[in-house]
């Protein structure tokens, strides 16, 4: 199969379920929104991440199994055409390969977090990053550094960041990415924990765009934290 990348990707796992749309779903969630499916195991795997007496180097191994899962996932939703290829033993087999190439942007620093779940997927996959701090004078999203491969604007874009809260710094990536020539629909946001209030703003102003999540949670409380959560990604990643 034809990479994606600049070199091979493993094989997709099976693709997940989209939520309906608002007017079905008890949730109001858009259809462009994908999770995980809820199982017992994923669930143990978020248990154990959000248990504030996770040691560090748990909270890294069980992250790093569920944000390959999301990758693996993410992958699904790209699109494919048609390719034959001869097998050993001479036969034609029918299958596909992917339309195009990809690359990562990670949101700075906890989106790092992801990159490695990605580059285990992906072999030489193209990395981007972006840092997006709050202005302390407007108290709005602001861009503060920015790389990207020269032909973003040719790739589909993997964007990552662990958490969607208010949704504000993700958007905020996703007006950059757009100005740099990625049109929306080219663009899938993976991340582990979501509130429906993040996703409710951020699907409503990107509609074309791929959400896969891993788990939504309750909601946000009046510091705008998601509960129950698991606390500072970043912090609790790299910190001891």
């Amino acid at each position: 199969m034809s990479s994606t990348s600049d070199a091979p990707v493993a094989p997709p796992q099976p693709s997940l379920q989209p939520n309906a749309n608002g007017a079905t779903d008890t949730n109001g969630l858009p259809s462009s929104v994908f999770t995980l499916p809820q199982t017992a195991q994923l669930e143990a795997l978020y248990t154990i991440i959000r248990d504030k007496y996770t040691s560090r180097g748990d909270f890294l191994f069980y992250s790093d199994r569920i944000i390959r899962l999301l990758v693996e996932e993410g992958l699904n939703h790209l699109p494919v055409v048609q390719k034959s290829v001869i097998t050993p033993t001479g036969s034609t087999y029918d299958g596909v390969g992917f339309e195009g190439k990809i690359c990562g942007v990670s949101i700075l620093r906890a989106g790092e977090a992801m990159e490695a779940g990605l580059r285990e997927v992906c072999r030489s996959v193209r990395i981007g990053k972006i840092l997006i701090q709050r202005d302390e004078e407007t108290m709005q999203p602001k861009l503060f550094y920015s790389k990207f491969p020269q032909d973003i604007a040719k790739r589909y874009v993997l964007l990552l960041d662990p958490m969607l809260a208010t949704g504000g710094s993700a958007i905020k990536a996703v007006d950059v990415l757009m100005e740099n020539g990625v049109p929306e629909d080219r663009i899938i946001f993976i991340n582990l924990i979501s509130s429906p209030e993040g996703l409710k703003t951020f699907s409503g102003k990107f509609p074309r765009l791929k959400v896969i999540t891993g788990w939504i949670d309750q909601g946000l409380n009046e510091k705008a934290y998601i509960i129950p959560g698991l606390g500072d990604f970043g912090e609790r990643r790299y910190c001891e």
